[in-house]
């Protein structure tokens, strides 16, 4: 066996990694292994393709809000800097949770691009995803959707292609009509989705006096969703200090009940009462963000008291990526 390698080796030309082609799973590896795809370079390009990205939004602006976009909020969009300035005949870049028929992106008629952000992805790290479907969408003909793909794993991620300074406000919508400039004329398939997707939104608003934090009302209860970009273990401390001293509330009839963990972040969510609004609770939220700042700069060992409830906390706490 070892002379039919040695000959295998010596009689096809050697390649770099770079330039191997992807070929059949089970074909023989270009390189000239003498083994399978899949058991030679095609290892490390299905590990490319599926190794989970923690934070795929790390390093963007409005980290925070990306992620809430992803996991929290039905119907919103935000308009994109790109880092290039935008090309010729495309007007405007921007971002929505959620397009017609679950397209990954669509370019309008006018030039502009739509990019979806709520939707499934090849490939563990999102942000490559999303980046190769933007490329395509600028070059795609206007009045077509961009289908999904797999990424290439060497392609550019968004932290590529955006500017880092450029500004990131979500603007948050009640339905979801910014699908098309006329509703009343859209074809008959987009008009469907549009009813399905209207239907099933969650009423949601962005607070305005603290950052990503966005109340939704359901029937039994209004919730807040917060999005914080604090370490951890850092914020579950946090949080059991205050919990454990009766000052993680958002005020009378509201609790903090536990928090979702989504790319890499930690999301602190409270239950309000059915008759709180987003506008009533935009004060407690500022008076508790100055409360949870305090509790962060500690570094006191936590009490019994302070354990009991992280402990709490953290049966609570819910993965949602």
């Amino acid at each position: 066996m070892a002379k039919k390698r040695s000959q295998t080796k010596a009689g096809r030309p050697q390649i770099t990694d770079g330039e191997i082609p992807v070929v059949g799973a089970r074909e023989p590896c270009p390189c000239g292994s003498g083994r399978r795809y899949k058991a030679c370079h095609g290892r490390a390009a299905a590990h490319a393709a599926t190794e989970l990205v923690q934070r795929p939004f790390e390093g963007l602006p409005g980290e925070c809000d990306w992620v809430a976009l992803r996991e929290l909020v039905p119907a919103a969009t935000v308009e994109l800097t790109l880092k290039d300035g935008l090309p010729e005949g495309v007007p405007s870049v921007t971002l929505a949770t959620v397009l017609p028929m679950a397209w990954p992106a669509l370019r309008r008629d006018d030039g502009s691009v739509l990019l979806g952000l709520q939707n499934d992805t090849a490939s563990g790290d999102i942000s490559r995803d999303l980046a190769d479907t933007l490329q395509r969408a600028l070059e795609a003909e206007p009045g077509t959707p961009v289908q999904g793909r797999r990424a290439p794993s060497d392609g550019p991620r968004m932290q590529d292609l955006l500017d880092p300074e450029g500004a990131f406000e979500p603007v948050v919508h009640s339905g979801f009509e910014f699908w098309v400039p006329d509703p009343e004329n859209a074809t008959p398939e987009v008009a469907a989705s549009l009813e399905r997707a209207n239907a099933a939104a969650i009423p949601t608003v962005k607070l305005t006096g603290v950052d990503a934090a966005y109340w939704c009302e359901t029937p039994e209860k209004n919730h807040l969703r917060w999005v914080m970009p604090h370490p951890e273990e850092q914020l579950l401390d946090a949080l059991a200090r205050l919990h454990a001293a009766g000052r993680s509330s958002l005020g009378e009839g509201t609790r903090l009940v536990g928090s979702f963990r989504a790319h890499g972040l930690t999301v602190p969510v409270w239950d309000l009462p059915s008759g709180v609004s987003a506008e009533d609770v935009e004060k407690p939220a500022a008076e508790f963000a100055e409360r949870l700042a305090t509790a962060l700069a500690s570094d006191a060992p936590l009490t019994a008291d302070e354990r009991r409830a992280r402990g709490g906390l953290t049966n609570r706490q819910v993965t949602l990526s």
